[in-house]
């Protein structure tokens, strides 16, 4: 059974159409923000690597930033369907952020 951990204030989460990086324990989680909602997953792209979180929105799609990946942010499928990026489920909970991991 996954546990949630808080991850940052509400304050700190990206603004509309864009992604920050959160570190939890060992690991660093991406969450972007796609029309408001938030969706948390893996912070490493499946193509070669590069950091999620700082790569941009793009309609519901989130764009890695070294090779311009499109991974939609909701299932973490690779927009070709070779790769999917682990997931996570994100809740807010006054001014905390927390995610199952």
């Amino acid at each position: 059974m996954s546990e949630f951990i808080k991850i940052a204030k509400k304050s700190e989460l990206p603004e509309a159409d864009s992604a920050a990086e959160f570190t939890v324990g060992d690991r660093t989680i991406c969450v972007a923000n796609v029309n408001g909602e938030y969706c948390a997953m893996d912070n490493v792209c499946p193509h070669e690597g590069g950091p999620l979180g700082m790569g941009f929105v793009d309609g519901t799609k989130l764009v890695c930033p070294w090779h311009g990946w499109q991974i939609e942010a909701k299932t973490g499928v690779a927009e070709n369907g070779a790769a999917t990026v682990p997931t996570y489920e994100l809740r807010i909970e006054g001014d905390d952020v927390l995610v199952a991991v």
